[in-house]
This record gives structure tokens, C-alpha cells and sequence, in this order.
């Protein structure tokens, strides 16, 4: 129905002249829920479906301007369809959802206090299984809207060709922080090094799957996404935490159709629920950083490149561009734990490697089945308290990752940024993964800005986007 009223909305916008600004508002905006004028509803409908047309060459306006159109669109859309329904349907309908492919009934996982919880993979794009799972407790629907990501309203995303993924992209603001880590410290607070959480706003020492399904906001867009990310907090050396601008997330894996898929292990699967994972720098063994992490600059004059570490980057970075730290998560799982005693073990990285037969990119056998990875991108805004010299002196003030002081395991001071690393736990909404894993990356799309691939995309919930941290910097936390 939805989708009849798009279309119809767009054949009346192509046989109508613009409208001028101050006419899109029909019927008034905050009537439209009541509203039984369908004339003036399909008249607002086209109104403001031109004006997005009329940005498409805006990047920013696409993300910014167009915001309050599309949700006056989606509105008057939602009001079209339940006037055209039976007097029972409700008045705000459901947008579509997406199926999955039909999977062989799920095994009840097994807890393991040293493996984590045992569980079996489903192969392909379903949500995966994992432990059972746990029902939004909020209005899901009213956190989706029409996509607007092509400029064209409820548009199906481009294809990712040549690329061989599925791309899933959305951009997360800074959470709390807090010298908690639920995975490393469970029900521990105050025992782990300072972290930048983003994601659940709630993510605390004392979190689980159950707390992170049940509770908390989310800085990734919306409600959805409840899982928590978080890593080493940014010091500026004189008593400050460096907040980042944003943090861009990029889900990633080959279509589950895809021969590949069996080349690179059993099959390609979804992210089962509650897995949770660290990767990068060991701070426990000190073993060879996992994820490829790296630095950058963009911005401002700053020179854009792969930097091992802060000091490095610095150097080419200037006062008003951006710092960035980028690394990517396993994307290869043993298909059987959902955390281990390192929290590392259950997960691994896929490698080119040999065979007799030739050379292509394969999960080692232990862990057979391919998962969506993401690549995690946090960007700071440089200011003078960054030392950009080139060079590392420990004695001089400047820009460090929480986990570089490693003064209490004996170690001292590392290199600035040399112990960059993540923690992930899985909190997503099922049906809303399902979507995104099932078009997005079964459908080879690429697709940004939360767009789940079939036409809806998550609403911006709280203030919208701006890309810049305020406050910027905070005092450090006493506790």
C-alpha cells in the first residue's frame, strides 16, 4: 500500500508544477495525523518530493534539508494508508518487512562459564542464531522512515558492483565515558582502563545482552541498534578527554550466494545474537595487534595516509583537520562460541593463502563461517594540544590513548596510539538485522546512512547529525 502511494505520489509530482516553499506545509503539519483531505495530503506529499528532488546535487542537503521533508512525506504517506485501509487497520501501518530465507530450526544454546555460550550457525542471510532471542520493547516502526538516500524517496540503494560486499553504513555520535569494560571486567567498575563508548547509552560494567536488549538509547542512529562499541578514550595530555566528531561504522561481508563464500569456509552467515569479541592491540600478551588498525588525517591541508600510530599521523595532520583512528573487526567465527576466556579466540581474520589448487582469501579451518565484519572510524578534531612535531618524547604533553599508559602492568608508557583496539557486543534489533544483512550485503548494495536496502532506512532519533563533538573536550573522570 505504502509503496502504491509513493508511486502515486511521484506520478502526480511529474504531472504538477513545483510548488513554492510555503506550500508544502498541506495540510498543516501538526494536522496531518487527522487529517481526511487526501487531496491536500497527496498535494503536500508531491510538494515536498520535489523540493528533495530539487537538492539532489547537495550531499549536505540530502543528509540535512531533506531530513524534515522526508519525515513530512513519510507522515502524510502513513495518514494516505490508513485512510485507504479497513476501519479496523491501524493508523500508522508497519512499514514492510523483509523475510529471510527459511532456515532449519535453531538448537537452544548451551551456556559455557569458560566458552562463552555455545551455539550452532544458520547458514546464509537469517538472523542468526546464537541465544534466544529478546524482543524490542518499544515501537519499532516509528524509528524507520522512507529512504532518501539516492535523492529519490523510498529508492532502492545502487548496486556495490564492482565491489564484491554488501555495504552497510551509519554514522554514531560519542556516549558515555567510563572506566568500565563488560566484557574484559564484568560487574568490575572502575577497574579498566577510560573508555569512549558509543552505541548503547547505557552499555555500563554491569551490562549484558539481556540489559543491552532492555535498556538504554543508542548513539548509532536509533533504538535498533542497542549493541555497544567502545574503545581507548583520546587524552590531550593536560587533563582532557578528546571527544570524537563522529565515529562512522561499516558492516561488510560477500552475499551468502556468493561460490566465494565456500572457498573462504563453510558458508557465509549473519552475526549471531550476543556476540562479543575485542580486537587489536592485546593489552594482555602483547601479542601482534589484530584488525590492521591505522591512523589518519582528513581535512584542513592535513596529508591522508596509513600512519602506524598518533605520533606519526600528527605530523601530518593541522590544527582544524581531523585525527582518525580506523580499525577492522574478525570476520571469520568458529561457529560454536559466542565469547572465549581472551575474548578473542572465537573470532578470527580471514588471510589470502595458498592452496593446491591456487591462492584465494579463506578463514582459517577453525573458524569456518564468514561473518559481517566492520570497519570502526573515529575522528577527532586537532588542536594545538596534539604534538605534530614527528617525534615522541614521554615527558612532553600530548595526545595518547588511554590504554598507551601501561604503567600499571610494569610497562610504563607506550608509543602514543600503539595500543589501539575495540570492544564489540552485539545488541541488535532481529528484524532490522535480518533487513540490512538480507539486502545490504545478500543483495550486494551499497548502502549508507542507515538505508536497510529495501526502501526504509533508521530515523535520525535525537538531534540531528552535526559532525562535530560539543563539548569537544571534557575533564577526565575522577572514578
Amino acid at each position: 500500500m505504502i509503496r502504491s502511494l509513493l508511486a502515486a505520489a511521484f506520478a502526480l509530482l511529474a504531472a504538477s508544477p513545483a510548488y513554492a516553499a510555503d506550500t508544502c506545509a498541506t495540510p498543516a503539519d501538526a494536522k496531518v495525523a487527522t487529517s481526511t483531505d487526501t487531496a491536500a495530503l497527496n498535494k503536500g506529499v508531491a510538494c515536498r518530493t520535489a523540493r528533495i528532488k530539487g537538492r539532489q546535487d547537495t550531499i549536505i542537503g540530502l543528509q540535512a534539508a531533506n531530513k524534515v521533508d522526508a519525515e513530512q512525506v513519510a507522515a502524510r504517506v502513513a495518514r494516505l494508508a490508513a485512510l485507504a485501509a479497513p476501519p479496523k487497520s491501524p493508523l500508522t501501518p508497519k512499514p514492510p518487512v523483509v523475510t529471510s530465507p527459511p532456515a532449519p530450526p535453531a538448537p537452544t544454546p548451551t551456556p559455557s562459564a569458560s566458552q562463552g555460550n555455545a551455539t550452532q550457525p544458520i547458514p546464509g542471510g537469517t538472523v542468526a542464531v546464537g541465544l534466544p532471542s529478546i524482543a524490542s520493547n518499544f515501537p519499532t516502526a516509528g524509528l524507520l522512515e522512507p529512504a532518501y538516500q539516492t535523492g529519490v524517496l523510498g529508492a532502492i540503494p545502487p548496486s556495490g558492483v564492482p565491489d564484491v560486499v554488501g555495504a552497510f553504513r551509519f554514522i554514531c555520535t560519542a556516549g558515555q565515558i567510563a572506566r568500565d569494560d563488560p566484557i574484559v571486567f564484568p560487574g568490575q567498575p572502575g577497574q579498566s582502563h577510560l573508555h569512549q563508548f558509543f552505541g548503547n547509552t547505557g552499555a555500563n560494567a554491569f551490562s549484558t545482552f539481556n540489559t543491552l536488549r532492555t535498556s538504554g538509547d543508542s548513539t548509532c542512529t536509533n533504538r535498533l541498534n542497542r549493541s555497544a562499541y567502545w574503545v581507548p578514550a583520546m587524552l590531550n595530555g593536560k587533563g582532557g578527554v578528546v571527544r570524537p566528531d563522529f565515529v562512522s561504522i561499516y558492516y561488510k561481508r560477500r552475499p551468502a550466494a556468493d561460490p566465494e563464500c565456500q572457498r573462504m569456509g563453510k558458508a557465509c552467515v549473519a552475526l549471531p545474537r550476543g556476540l562479543r569479541f575485542v580486537f587489536g592491540y592485546d593489552m594482555v600478551s602483547g601479542k601482534a595487534p589484530t584488525g590492521h588498525g591505522y591512523f589518519n588525517c582528513q581535512g584542513n591541508g592535513a596529508k591522508e595516509g596509513h600512519y602506524a600510530d598518533i605520533v606519526e599521523a600528527a605530523s601530518h595532520c593541522q590544527i582544524g583537520s581531523q585525527l582518525g583512528l580506523i580499525i577492522n573487526a574478525p570476520n571469520c567465527w568458529n561457529g560454536k562460541d559466542l565469547d572465549s576466556p581472551n575474548h578473542r579466540d572465537h573470532v578470527a581474520y580471514s588471510e589470502w593463502t595458498n592452496f593446491p589448487t591456487g591462492t584465494w582469501e579463506a578463514c582459517p579451518a577453525t573458524h569456518p563461517y564468514v561473518i559481517p565484519t566492520f570497519t570502526l572510524g573515529g575522528w577527532y578534531t586537532v588542536d594545538a594540544d596534539l604534538d605534530r612535531s614527528g617525534t615522541w618524547d614521554a615527558k612532553r604533553p600530548t595526545w595518547s590513548l588511554s590504554s598507551d599508559d601501561m604503567s600499571a602492568m610494569g610497562h610504563g608508557m607506550m608509543r602514543p596510539g600503539s595500543t589501539l583496539h575495540a570492544d564489540w557486543w552485539g545488541a541488535w534489533d532481529d528484524d532490522t538485522m535480518a533487513r540490512w544483512t538480507a539486502n545490504c550485503i545478500d543483495k550486494l548494495l551499497n548502502c549508507n546512512g542507515g538505508n536497510l536496502g529495501d526502501g526504509w532506512q533508521m530515523k535520525q532519533e535525537g538531534p540531528p547529525l552535526t559532525y562535530k563533538a560539543e563539548p569537544r573536550v571534557v575533564p577526565v573522570p575522577t572514578i
